[in-house]
């Protein structure tokens, strides 16, 4: 029975900690690397040729997306990252999309764990139909 109880507690503490873990916005607010699509095990990168307004598109596409905050960056920058928190858990995912020269770099990858089952892959996809534009 006590060996339950610390598991359980260990479990909560975890949990919590993922909750509330303070974010280094400087750490997730760099530039993209990369000059094509790759994808990772714990998230993606997607480059694609965009116009100066595709950016803006994106930022508010991201901004509708549930559980998302905007951590640092702006249009005017031409970089920006976000976080948006999984549902259940909470567990955080970072996307940076930076435009520069015709060229719109997106990159989202999880903070916590070794896989994120496609769910950052699957944003870009999204995030890249905003860019794309009516």
């Amino acid at each position: 029975m006590y060996l339950y109880s610390v598991i359980l507690i260990s479990l909560c503490a975890a949990l919590f900690y993922i909750r509330v873990s303070p974010t280094d916005v400087a750490r997730w607010h760099q530039p993209i690397q990369g000059s094509e699509d790759v994808d990772l095990q714990g998230g993606a990168v997607r480059v694609l040729p965009a116009d100066a307004t595709a950016l803006a598109r994106v930022d508010a596409a991201a901004m509708a997306l549930p559980r998302t905050v905007r951590l640092a960056g702006s249009v005017d920058q031409g970089r920006i990252t976000y976080r948006t928190r999984s549902k259940v858990i909470g567990f955080p995912d970072f996307t940076t999309v930076e435009y520069k020269d015709g060229q719109l770099k997106m990159f989202a990858r999880l903070r916590f764990g070794r896989s994120d089952f496609g769910v950052n892959a699957a944003r870009l996809k999204r995030l890249q139909r905003a860019a794309v534009g009516p």
